[in-house]
């Protein structure tokens, strides 16, 4: 079983809940009052980014909770296109200002690329690294004032990681990247266990395209529970972190029903499974 107030310790010795509610492609119309139903179904952890445009509609949402802020941890992005020291420290006061919550928990890179190149293929891998590790020291120096408490990373691969942590001070808290049954980027997160970065895993319902998985339907009908609420349930037993978004309130409560256990054979049925969404694109870069 898990619960939205668990808990996994980053690197730094932080407590982050186990369960994010995720406001990816989520419109800024809508993204106050799903905040709003989130952190009353139990939701303590919301991620969003400079990039999502709805980063003051988060903050309003925290605002207006009645939850001490000190109760709720929110996450934000440097956008990916941003690959200068100078332009890391601008983007980062422009979130800082959206959000009007005093400080933010956790700030993350959002690609090691700018989004335009996402599909690159591995031959220019490092065309970034030196841009990412300036940004990497505007982020370190960020932390330092205790506007962000911790500090980390997304959609970066082995390679990335390796580069970055080469001439950090910190080492990066987590890695969010795209993660779900079936497609759980091994290469990545093996490294990250190895080096004590918590993988967060986006897009734990292949944006929905899992949900008519026949293997995926059945073991979840095994526990009396969604195709959702197992897809969540099989990431936080693999030890990451899901970001599931919705803005029904209905699904947002469903989402946060996980109280069972998926069982020792059937995660291993899950963690065996190739792709069990149809047509998801994945990063090329990515694996």
């Amino acid at each position: 079983m898990t619960k939205l107030n668990e808990t996994y310790t980053l690197n730094n010795g932080i407590k982050i809940p186990k369960v994010a509610f995720g406001t990816w492609q989520m419109p800024a119309s809508k993204t106050r009052q799903s905040v709003l139903d989130a952190l009353e179904a139990g939701y303590r952890h919301i991620d969003t980014a400079l990039a999502y445009g709805n980063e003051k509609e988060v903050g309003q949402a925290v605002r207006d909770s009645g939850i001490a802020r000190d109760q709720i941890y929110v996450t934000s992005k440097l956008p990916g296109e941003t690959k200068t020291y100078e332009g890391a420290k601008h983007d980062f006061e422009e979130t800082f200002n959206n959000l009007d919550i005093d400080y933010l928990d956790l700030y993350l890179i959002h690609a090691p690329f700018p989004w335009n190149e996402m599909s690159s293929t591995s031959g220019t891998v490092e065309k970034w690294d030196k841009a990412n590790q300036e940004i990497w020291k505007a982020m370190e120096e960020i932390l330092a004032t205790g506007k962000v408490k911790s500090i980390g990373v997304s959609n970066f691969n082995v390679h990335d990681l390796t580069s970055l942590m080469s001439t950090a001070k910190v080492t990066p808290a987590v890695d969010q990247i795209q993660y779900y049954v079936g497609y759980t980027e091994p290469k990545i997160s093996h490294f990250a266990k190895d080096n004590d970065i918590l993988v967060e895993a986006y897009s734990p319902l292949a944006t929905g395209r899992m949900l008519s998985n026949p293997t995926v339907q059945r073991i979840a009908d095994k526990y009396k529970a969604s195709v959702a609420q197992l897809a969540i349930q099989f990431i936080v037993q693999n030890g990451a972190l899901p970001l599931p978004k919705a803005t029904h309130k209905e699904h947002i409560l469903d989402n946060a029903k996980l109280d069972f256990v998926i069982s020792d054979e059937d995660m291993a049925t899950l963690n065996d499974m190739s792709d069990s969404a149809t047509n998801m694109y994945h990063h090329a870069r990515q694996e």
